[in-house]
């Protein structure tokens, strides 16, 4: 696993999906500066890591910066999806507090979750880095005898003045 003395984070999918994103509104642009912000300033400060449910959903995509948003999350160090991470996400999914899509959010929290990384960087805040579902997560992943990363955007590690 990764070095457990170098505090460790999780690259979801939507961090490349930001990083390389085609969207002109506002709020996009400003999501795109954030997580460029922090993979500027904070990337090398941790040991990142990722899975081969973020490569298999950024291939799903039909953006021309695919490939860009693959690159950047392929030589992490990634982390198997094995039966156990199968049925801790398909726990969360049966007791409803992550959407059915098997390879999606449930197993990103699976994924972080059981190799007890730090941090799980998204700007999912509907599914994952949301006060509401972090609590339920909790309580789930201490009846199955497993640590919560902290579920964190890239503006948590950001500065106010940013």
């Amino acid at each position: 696993m990764h070095n457990e003395t170098q505090y460790s984070v999780y690259i979801e999918t939507t961090i490349p999906s930001f990083y390389y994103t085609l969207r002109g509104d506002l709020e996009s642009r400003a999501m795109q500066s954030w997580t460029r912000k922090w993979w500027t300033q904070y990337a090398d400060q941790f040991t990142l890591v990722s899975s081969i449910v973020v490569i298999n959903e950024l291939s799903d995509g039909t953006s021309e910066k695919m490939q860009d948003r693959i690159n950047l999350v392929k030589d992490l160090e990634m982390l198997s999806v094995t039966t156990e991470i199968d049925q801790i996400a398909q726990t969360y999914i049966d007791r409803l507090i992550m959407p059915q899509n098997m390879f999606g959010d449930a197993h990103h929290v699976a994924l972080a979750s059981f190799y007890n990384v730090d941090a799980l960087l998204t700007w999912n805040y509907k599914h994952i880095a949301n006060l509401n579902k972090t609590y339920r997560i909790r309580q789930i992943n201490q009846e199955l005898g497993l640590p919560t990363p902290e579920l964190a955007t890239p503006l948590n590690y950001l500065g106010v003045d940013d």
